[in-house]
């Protein structure tokens, strides 16, 4: 019995090892046709040898997931802030996306992190 609980824990202490990060956005939650909506975000994540760069995305009016604003590659925390308008009523949802670059001119970021979903319904 015993050698089966060590070899559990032997097998457990080898398997893979999950960066940790954090990904966080806040924007109002109503806005007023053709007034400015701001979003911000900050991210970070402890994975050793990347740069961090952190998007904001929105999805809004059936248009799909699409880039606002992106933060410079940094290394350690990435912070952006978006700031723009809508031109008629109903929900706009926005996320962000932390991506971890091996250089600034990395053309194949990996996804990192993602925040949960807020919406801003425009009145």
């Amino acid at each position: 019995m015993l050698g089966a609980l060590g070899l559990a824990s032997v097998a457990l202490a080898a398997g893979p090892a999950f960066a940790k990060g954090t990904v966080d956005i806040t924007a109002p939650h109503t806005a007023h046709v053709g007034k400015t909506i701001t979003v911000k975000a900050q991210g970070n994540d402890d994975s050793a040898g990347f740069l961090h760069q952190l998007c904001i995305e929105e999805n809004g009016f059936g248009e799909g997931w699409h880039q606002e604003s992106c933060s410079t590659p940094a290394k350690g925390a990435a912070k952006v802030t978006a700031h723009g308008t809508s031109a008629r009523r109903g929900d706009l949802k926005f996320r962000a996306v932390l991506y971890g670059l091996t250089s600034k001119k990395d053309h194949h970021p990996k996804r990192l992190h993602a925040s949960d979903v807020v919406t801003v319904r425009v009145r």
